[in-house]
């Protein structure tokens, strides 16, 4: 008896071996999917322009615009060994496109101990002239900013302190600071962990943004003072960084 054991365990370490094997893994297409909330309720560019949603400060207001970029979506194995997916998606809310995006390349099916993807471009990607189709999306950050691209675009109005409705430009880029020479600047690109999923044919991830996150988790947003020229305002970039660790999350992977 004392014999048996060690062979049983070492027959399941070959199983499992072989399982993992990406040998005889399937090559497989991902499509991500997304959807917009506030709060629960449901968003889409049919609920724009009409002041209906109070923010975590108090302030009504409207959406007009929301667009955003995603980059880098990555597969991890648990042993460390990840998959990147070459692309990215301009989501645009406004009008209803890039809802939906499935990469061209495809992934071994298998277990995945994390899926994650960038909010906006890294510094490696992040430079002007690089994408044509962005640069005719007017997607660019003007130079003396730094350059690059935009994360994120939301704009819309607000009933101010004076009860006036008032515009608001929340846009998110790579925070810079132009009172030092040379400038000073900030990562805000982050990254969103969708945790662990089991890939065994072409499979949908539906991602959900809540925007009120936007407003009020960890930084209560109050549009009275940060409604405009938020693009120069480094502290400004680094709150909206801090607040959309909050805004993204899983509803449901589908195969």
């Amino acid at each position: 008896m004392k014999n048996i054991i060690p062979i049983l365990f070492t027959c399941l370490l070959i199983t499992s071996c072989s399982e993992d094997n990406d040998d005889t893994a399937t090559q497989v297409n991902i499509t991500f999917n997304f959807t917009h909330n506030w709060d629960g309720t449901s968003v889409s560019n049919v609920n724009f322009n009409s002041i209906q949603y109070t923010n975590a400060n108090g302030e009504q207001l409207s959406i007009t615009k929301l667009r955003y970029l995603i980059s880098k979506i990555t597969f991890q194995k648990s042993n460390g060994e990840k998959t990147l997916l070459d692309g990215y998606n301009l989501v645009d809310v406004t009008n209803g496109t890039n809802l939906s995006f499935t990469p061209t390349a495809t992934i071994p099916s298998g277990n995945y101990s994390h899926v994650y993807f960038t909010f906006g471009f890294d510094n490696d990607a992040n430079y002007n002239g690089n994408y044509p189709d962005l640069n005719s999306a007017s997607w660019n950050v003007p130079s003396m900013l730094g350059g690059g691209y935009h994360f994120m675009q939301l704009e819309g109005k607000f009933i101010d302190n004076t009860t006036t409705e008032t515009g608001y430009a929340y846009h998110a880029i790579r925070a810079v600071d132009n009172s030092k020479t040379p400038q000073e600047f900030q990562d805000t690109f982050f990254e969103v962990d969708l945790g662990a999923v089991t890939i065994t044919n072409h499979t949908t991830f539906n991602i959900e943004m809540n925007i009120a996150e936007w407003f009020k988790n960890p930084n209560t947003w109050d549009l009275n003072v940060l409604n405009n020229m938020l693009m120069p305002n480094f502290n400004a970039q680094v709150m909206m960084y801090e607040n959309g660790q909050h805004v993204f999350g899983l509803k449901s992977v589908a195969p």
